[in-house]
């Protein structure tokens, strides 16, 4: 599987979290201890949105392990964001190469994913019959995540992120059991359009992968009031990740199972994650038939 991170809040350099803390994504990239294996070096990625930059984030990703990409180290070092998200990767089972490797982007949109989608070659045709005929060729790599983000792109992530993603969801599950394939999704997404960041944990076992958010900054400051880092950040700045950056304690908390997470200035939101059929958002195509054909 593959480990990643999603920052809001305010602009530091890519670095602070890509590379400095104790157990940094690039250190989880060669000793990830959450994960299903402990090295995800089959590509990275990393998306930024800046005041004065593009209307679009811009991306740069890389097929190579993220801990020898020289470029990738001097971008960070450079870079200042107040909303960001990395992905390292480890395949499963789709080709390593540039298309294939996360953040994802439409628009302003970004998306990421660790997971699956169990059966997924058997599965693939009937599931890309849904996507939007005018989103379709956006479409450039050959991976279960990247397809998630056209599902959900085509269900209406634009307009009701949380809803879309559940309509994405609860028509992998319907496609997953006209084949026989239970337990179809396990997913942690991040997904932001530049201003709001939305985080998801669920899978159709319910034993998702792990997920979690930094501490209110305020408890924080009380906890540890000679901390200079947290000094610098306003109170609004969250991190949510795959697996904790450091061993600070009180610092992370757990994501709940089947949950959702919303960060936006000054406000958080948790909200139960449920998936609805597929009809509750845009009709999929008369193409696709009760066979999966």
């Amino acid at each position: 599987m593959c480990r990643w991170l999603a920052y809001s809040g305010t602009p530091i350099l890519l670095e602070e979290l890509l590379y400095k803390p104790e157990h940094s994504l690039i250190d989880q990239s060669m000793h990830a201890r959450l994960g299903v294996g402990t090295t995800n070096g089959d590509g990275f990625g990393v998306g930024w949105y800046t005041p004065d930059g593009p209307a679009e984030p811009t991306l740069f990703r890389g097929t190579g392990p993220a801990w020898g990409d020289d470029n990738l180290r001097e971008l960070a070092h450079s870079v200042r964001s107040g909303l960001f998200l990395a992905h390292i990767r480890a395949s499963t089972g789709t080709p390593v190469q540039q298309t294939n490797c996360h953040p994802f982007r439409h628009g302003r949109w970004l998306w990421l994913h660790n997971g699956r989608i169990r059966g997924f070659p058997t599965l693939k045709r009937t599931l890309m019959l849904a996507v939007d005929p005018e989103l379709f060729p956006e479409i450039g790599g050959s991976t279960d995540s990247e397809l998630m983000f056209y599902l959900a792109l085509t269900f209406g992530l634009e307009r009701d992120p949380v809803g879309a993603v559940e309509r994405m969801v609860g028509w992998v599950e319907e496609v997953g059991h006209r084949y026989g394939i239970d337990h179809a999704m396990q997913m942690t997404v991040a997904t932001s359009d530049g201003q709001r960041l939305w985080s998801f944990r669920y899978s159709s076992e319910r034993n998702s992968r792990s997920l979690y958010c930094s501490t209110a900054v305020e408890t924080l400051r009380t906890m540890y009031p000679e901390n200079p880092v947290l000094q610098r950040v306003t109170e609004g700045t969250r991190i949510v990740v795959s697996e904790p950056l450091g061993g600070l304690v009180g610092a992370w908390q757990p994501i709940a199972e089947s949950s959702y997470e919303l960060v936006t200035p000054g406000m958080d939101v948790v909200g139960r994650f449920n998936p609805q059929s597929a009809q509750a958002g845009l009709p999929v195509p008369a193409t696709v038939g009760a066979n999966g054909g």
